[in-house]
């Protein structure tokens, strides 16, 4: 079975912990979109590996991991997370890792170039993690990009950083950033690349004869539905699409070669950076962070916590077609006596179901709660679904019936094993 797993939320929904589990059965595992701006924090046997570029089935020796042409690559920062993941001794080849050579690279004046558009936009900021993800993106759109592949032909390469480093500069003095030297950028971008060219191929048929072949194909998510560009809450989004079809355009494969989507969302909700938060909660917040939980794998910002929010999950699971929920981090609601849902929105006195495309109605949206008993016990022991409390199999039902989609797993806490198949 090929299965896409997607964020329903706004990111950190735990996915490459679902990934990993799931990686056990698969034979190839794609990164399709996003770039350097994700992370995902696994825990296996003891020991916290947290990746951004690199697949999550980078962990498995047996496993081809892909990183195929949506993905934007930071061939710098790609390069210190491989030595970072190799030094916890895991061995990385150009077997077990192959890169797409239609990837567009983000460059190091990308990042100040994130900056200085963030800088630009004052209170309305998006609260971008500054990776240079959306600069990289946008010259993809605008054609100025460079792919992996160009990066072999090494004078095309030299004479288009020297052209972009002097359009960034431009810009960059007008916000008294750090300016660039071409010739260091391209210094620092070849001995990067030096280390992945042999990693550098054409993934499309590799993939395609792996599907043809009767290979299991999983596909990893980066972000979540509610970051996605088209779909998310606008402007505060990524740049790409995250999807589940955003798994088959940033791989090359088509949307016949998929059999599952699997949606991964908390059992409360969580964002980062700027934008609207219905369910947003203080209490909620503060109770989780005294726990050490939820701070960014990226950036350690602390997440904004609130209550789960099921208009959003509502929604992400009619645009990703999904066929199972993982639900994560059920055990943060351990101590609740009382939990609260979000079944819709009153705004100006109308019930939306649904998230509104109007941003302004967002500053408008109250939520509309319902109330469950919590389970005020430790669930984090818990080695079977049928072993978890009869108020959280409630809670997961009531999830379930709100967003349209069945339970496929339920996670207890951070550790490969403990996730919960559901019956």
């Amino acid at each position: 079975m090929n299965t896409i797993i997607t964020g329903l939320q706004w990111g950190d929904e735990g996915k490459g912990k679902i990934v990993d589990y799931l990686t056990e059965s698969a034979d190839v595992v794609i990164r399709g979109q996003g770039g350097n701006n994700a992370g995902h924090t696994v825990i296996a046997n003891g020991t916290k590996y947290v990746l951004h570029l690199l697949p999550s089935g980078i962990l498995w020796d047996s496993k081809i991991n892909v990183i195929s042409n949506g993905v934007v690559i930071d061939p710098i920062g790609l390069v210190s997370e491989i030595e970072r993941i190799e030094s916890q001794g895991i061995s990385i080849t150009p077997k077990k890792l192959i890169i797409s050579d239609r990837a567009h690279v983000v460059m190091p004046f990308h990042k100040e170039l994130d900056a200085a558009r963030e800088a630009s936009l004052g209170d309305r900021k998006i609260g971008t993690t500054k990776r240079g993800i959306g600069p990289a993106y946008a010259d993809k759109i605008n054609r100025c990009g460079l792919r992996m592949a160009d990066l072999f032909d090494r004078a095309f390469a030299e004479a288009q950083i020297t052209h972009r480093v002097a359009e960034a500069n431009e810009i960059l003095k007008r916000y008294d950033l750090e300016t660039f030297d071409a010739a260091k950028v391209i210094d620092e971008v070849y001995t990067a690349f030096a280390r992945l060219s042999p990693h550098v191929t054409n993934t499309i048929p590799a993939l395609h004869a792996a599907w043809k072949s009767g290979k299991k194909l999983l596909f990893e998510g980066a972000q979540g539905t509610l970051l996605d560009i088209d779909f998310g809450t606008y402007p505060f989004v990524t740049s790409s699409n995250t999807t589940a079809g955003g798994s088959c355009t940033g791989s090359g494969l088509p949307p016949t070669a998929i059999d599952a989507v699997i949606g991964v969302c908390k059992a409360y909700t969580t964002r980062v950076g700027s934008g609207p938060f219905p369910t947003g909660d203080e209490g909620l917040s503060t109770y989780l962070h005294d726990l050490g939980r939820e701070f960014g794998a990226t950036t350690g910002r602390p997440r904004g916590c609130g209550w789960l929010d099921t208009v959003l999950l509502r929604f992400a699971c009619m645009v990703n077609g999904v066929t199972g929920l993982a639900v994560t981090n059920v055990d943060g609601l351990d101590a609740y006596e009382t939990l609260q849902i979000c079944t819709g929105y009153l705004v100006d006195g109308t019930t939306h179901t649904l998230p509104p495309a109007d941003r302004s109605a967002w500053d408008r949206a109250t939520p509309i709660y319902e109330s469950m008993p919590g389970w005020t016990c430790d669930t984090t022991a818990c080695k079977d679904f049928a072993s978890l409390p009869a108020q959280a199999k409630a809670y997961l039902a009531r999830l379930s019936e709100l967003c349209g989609a069945p339970i496929a797993f339920v996670g207890v806490g951070p550790d490969r094993t403990q996730t919960l198949v559901a019956n």
